[in-house]
């Protein structure tokens, strides 16, 4: 997996979507889920597997060899993020999985119609011998750290009143204490990935920023705009986060559950400083 090189013959990073709502082009598949590839060079970083096979799939379509990948992250305990770590574990031998421990908490959705669906990662994977269990601020690679604990000032999106968790007999509003986002660093260039942003976006970026003292230059992700079990955009959140955004030096890619409609409206109002990615688009830092 040959990495790009700049201008000057510097070896840049390099971002691939193996899965996502959409897809680049009719010869790749799409679900509602994530998967995305970093490769640096003294690592290969997969970042969420999706829901199932399907990154394996449009991996080998896109010419990606993922028994290379050197570390698997799992940003939260959702089976669109997590589903695919069995299928990763059976044609990998060498990454590791990190992962929160919270990961594997009984998680549920509540449907539109009332039903109650479990959306969490199989728990059979919770004695795997190749999990990393993590905390907030742990470097587990040469210019890769997660975060964790993320510090909420802002409100946080509407569409997590259906999401749950399960303690003891009763079903509670999710805190998302099992989400964890990425920082990648290499030749002076900082990417963030957020995985769904359950936290709220804002929240995300404030609290990184806080805790490092710095900004990244790009970020990738879903923000949690959109509604699964609704179908509709969070207009609440809207003008706040495209008001936020705007003030920060960031490049913006977003996807997933953000949700189209309310990516066109972010885009509106913040123009060439956030674009959609889709399953099979690369990008470079």
């Amino acid at each position: 997996m040959p990495i790009k090189t700049g201008m000057k013959g510097e070896i840049r990073m390099k971002i691939t979507v193996l899965a996502e709502n959409t897809a680049a082009n009719a010869t790749l598949g799409s679900e509602h889920g994530l998967s995305i590839l970093v490769e640096m060079q003294q690592a290969v970083i997969l970042f969420d597997t999706g829901c199932g096979e399907l990154f394996i799939q449009n991996a080998e379509k896109l010419g990606v060899n993922l028994s290379k990948v050197t570390h698997l992250i799992l940003s939260h305990g959702h089976y669109d993020h997590g589903g695919g770590i069995e299928a990763f574990l059976r044609i990998n031998n060498l990454a590791k999985v990190y992962l929160l421990e919270e990961a594997f908490s009984q998680l549920f959705a509540i449907r539109a119609g009332g039903e109650i669906e479990y959306i969490g990662i199989p728990q059979g994977l919770s004695g795997h011998s190749r999990l990393v269990f993590t905390h907030d601020q742990m470097r587990i690679a040469e210019g890769v750290i997660l975060f964790s604990d993320i510090r909420l000032s802002e409100p946080i999106p509407e569409t997590n009143r259906s999401l749950m968790i399960q303690e003891g007999e009763k079903l509670l509003p999710d805190a998302f204490v099992h989400e964890q986002v990425a920082e990648f660093t290499e030749n002076g260039k900082t990417l963030l990935l957020t995985g769904c942003s359950h936290h709220g976006i804002v929240n995300i970026l404030r609290d990184y920023r806080e805790k490092t003292g710095r900004a990244a230059d790009m970020v990738i992700g879903g923000f949690h705009l959109h509604s699964h079990t609704t179908g509709k955009a969070e207009d609440r959140l809207l003008k706040g986060v495209a008001n936020y955004l705007e003030r920060t030096e960031a490049q913006y890619h977003t996807c997933h559950c953000t949700g189209i409609a309310a990516y066109e409206d972010l885009r509106k109002m913040l123009g060439e400083q956030i674009h959609y990615v889709s399953g099979g688009q690369t990008l470079t830092l």
